[in-house]
């Protein structure tokens, strides 16, 4: 059989663990304290929604929750010295047997339902693949499989956990399958659905979940989950990090797989010459996005330069530099490029008419480095 990652994963940040690997959840220690009050309580609810922005650990908390459960035997009334104290975190060891199985795939009381006809074991995905069939939803029929795998007797008649990666890609059939499920819930099952758009669900979904809000990571989470992604970062760069990706782990992986650091900073040297960049860096640059292959680093350019130029508006808005420097002299350059509100206007024009010619460059298909090439220019008129 092949090893887990050598066949894709649609739940998966390219180039980053999946999930499942991560042994420790950073940030969302609330959120973490919500469940185990709950299973405390004896009453635990059958159906949570972990909501968020991308990547900020819904699926990392939705991990640990499935460890915990699986692991953790039930109160066993208070015996000779009393109750045990109920636990008080998520972590289970990595050696623990529950956690080699749950990253193995090889749990039977998982049942993972993704989208991509990927399904929860290593050989759905091996099947998948042969048949071409990886689509960008979860069909009504990856939710019948989770039909069968209920009906049967949980092994040991212990605990079962569903995790739902993501509900946002269920179609209309398959959502509301899942909704029947949540309204007559099997036995000992509890069902984890992760959405990044929950507003998109059906409200009847939502209603019979309790919710989970995650939060965007701060410098010091931001700089522990990247530690345990293997992100090959520089040390101190976890707060730059954290501030170009949201606080998204998930996005900030793609900043350090793509040099994004690097990439934001030499964008701001371009401009910081504007109105007049300099030329020479910006060709430098431009050529760099084009070609086959290069998709990627061009997506990032378009976003980082959003991501300047909002910057640079903000300035001009609050009259003050941005309280994190990305870049040497970054907040100088800022202020010198928007001093007041009337230049943070001009600034908010022009990314709204980059962005236009953006879109309506990349559905024309115009080579890719005079697109930025034009971006820049027309940003660095803003001045």
């Amino acid at each position: 059989m092949s090893e887990p990652d050598a066949l894709p994963e649609p739940d998966r940040i390219p180039g980053a663990p999946h999930p499942r690997e991560a042994e420790h959840v950073f940030g969302h220690d609330a959120e973490a304290a919500e469940f185990l009050a709950g299973h405390a309580s004896g009453r635990l609810h059958h159906g949570w929604l972990l909501t968020g922005p991308r990547g900020v650990g819904k699926a990392t908390l939705a991990w640990a929750m499935t460890r915990f459960l699986l692991a953790t035997p039930p109160a066993d009334g208070d015996g000779l010295f009393g109750a045990p104290p109920a636990p008080d975190t998520l972590h289970i060891d990595s050696d623990h047997p529950v956690a080699r199985r749950v990253r193995a795939l090889s749990n039977p009381g998982v049942f993972l339902l993704r989208c991509g006809g990927a399904g929860s074991t290593e050989r759905d995905r091996e099947k998948a693949l042969q048949e071409g069939r990886f689509s960008d939803m979860i069909r009504v029929d990856e939710v019948r499989k989770l039909r069968g795998y209920l009906a049967l007797s949980a092994t040991d008649g212990g605990r079962r956990v569903v995790i739902v990666d993501d509900a946002d890609a269920l179609n209309t059939q398959a959502a509301n399958a899942i909704l029947k499920m949540l309204e007559e819930p099997p036995a000992r099952t509890t069902m984890l659905l992760i959405s990044h758009q929950p507003a998109g669900l059906l409200p009847t979904i939502r209603s019979r979940c309790r919710t989970l809000r995650l939060s965007p990571l701060g410098a010091d989470d931001m700089a522990r989950a990247l530690d345990q992604a293997g992100a090959d970062i520089a040390p101190g760069d976890a707060p730059a990090f954290a501030e170009l990706s949201a606080g998204s782990v998930g996005a900030a992986m793609r900043l350090a797989a793509l040099d994004g650091l690097a990439l934001y900073r030499e964008l701001v040297a371009v401009l910081a010459g504007a109105p007049a960049p300099d030329r020479a860096r910006l060709m430098t640059l431009a050529d760099s996005c084009a070609g086959r292959g290069r998709e990627e680093r061009l997506d990032l350019v378009l976003t980082l330069l959003d991501l300047l130029a909002a910057r640079i508006a903000r300035t001009g808005v609050t009259g003050a530099g941005p309280a994190l420097d990305l870049a040497p002299d970054e907040g100088a350059v800022l202020r010198r490029l928007a001093p007041d509100a009337a230049a943070a206007r001009r600034w908010a024009q022009a990314v709204a008419d980059t962005g236009a010619r953006a879109r309506h460059a990349r559905a024309v298909n115009i080579d890719a480095g005079a697109l930025v090439t034009d971006l820049l220019l027309g940003l660095s008129r803003a001045a």
